[in-house]
């Protein structure tokens, strides 16, 4: 049996995610998953690949507003459903699109708990929703995906047995484990072998609620060595260096873990912890 347990909202790209019971599902992803982005001055996205520090901010989610939440600082509300009027263009990777500017005062926040990034302010920007940011179609089997802003697809999957695996291994080469927020996952599932998800073709809701297809290998940078909540950096090698060596493809050369996924049917259901899922057709 396949179980989900354990479900994240990313609601700020690279701050802290908050731990869910249940979700909605959209084209997109988990609602409000990575709805947010941290800017700089000429409206490049900003990670903790730049500034670790990010991961030492909490994100939460009231019916109200997304509240943003540093020890340095009060906590900064803003509008989760009153969309911001000033309209901006942004670059994520190799993709322009166009966003909502958050503001003054949320610049200031920003800029005051993590700093200037190269002399000038950070801003804070909302994705704008009529926009359609598309998936890399060469991962895809003739669907069509859009996300906001995550890297590239509006799912994650992480499977509870691949991590045991990983820290096995580590703890075999005297490294420290690791614990799985530091691969920052949308879904965590129990029941598969170790990096048994990179072999399947999806996975279904059993009572027939929702679909997803995983189509790409995630590829690890860096943020996999910082602490997620101290943003310390905890190891510049590991565990880069111990997946790269479990976990070889001989089409892409890096460091894998988990699973991008899209939603293949069930807009606007709900996936709960708990919920039971359905292997589809696996492949070699």
């Amino acid at each position: 049996m396949i179980e989900i347990t354990r479900l994240n909202i990313f609601p700020v790209k690279s701050l802290q995610g908050i731990a869910v019971d249940s979700a909605t599902v959209g084209i997109r992803g988990l609602e409000f998953d990575r709805h947010w982005m941290v800017t700089d001055a000429a409206g490049r996205f900003l990670s903790q690949r730049e500034l670790p520090a990010m991961a030492t901010i909490r994100a939460t989610l009231s019916p109200d507003a997304l509240v943003l939440e540093h020890s340095s600082a009060a906590a900064l509300e803003l509008a989760l459903h009153a969309v911001p009027t000033a309209r901006v263009q942004v670059q994520i990777w190799n993709d322009t699109c166009p966003a909502h500017d958050e503001g003054a005062d949320a610049s200031h926040w920003l800029t005051a708990v993590l700093g200037p990034w190269r002399g000038e302010a950070l801003r804070l920007v909302r994705f704008a929703r009529q926009h359609h940011r598309r998936v890399d179609p060469q991962y895809l089997r003739g669907e069509g995906s859009h996300t906001a802003f995550a890297d590239g697809f509006p799912f994650l999957v992480t499977a509870e047995a691949s991590l045991a695996s990983l820290n096995e291994q580590l703890a075999a080469s005297g490294a420290a484990a690791v614990p799985m927020d530091r691969f920052r996952p949308n879904m965590v599932l129990r029941g598969l072998a170790p990096f048994q998800e990179d072999t399947l073709e999806g996975l279904a809701d059993r009572r027939g609620a929702y679909g997803l297809a995983l189509r790409k290998p995630c590829r690890r940078c860096a943020i996999i060595t910082n602490d997620q909540r101290s943003g310390r950096i905890c190891d510049a090698n590991e565990p880069l260096r111990t997946l790269m060596r479990m976990n070889p493809r001989a089409d892409m050369p890096g460091a894998f873990f988990g699973q991008n996924a899209i939603l293949r049917f069930g807009e606007g259901a709900r996936v709960s912890v708990g919920d039971q899922l359905e292997v589809q057709r696996a492949h070699v």
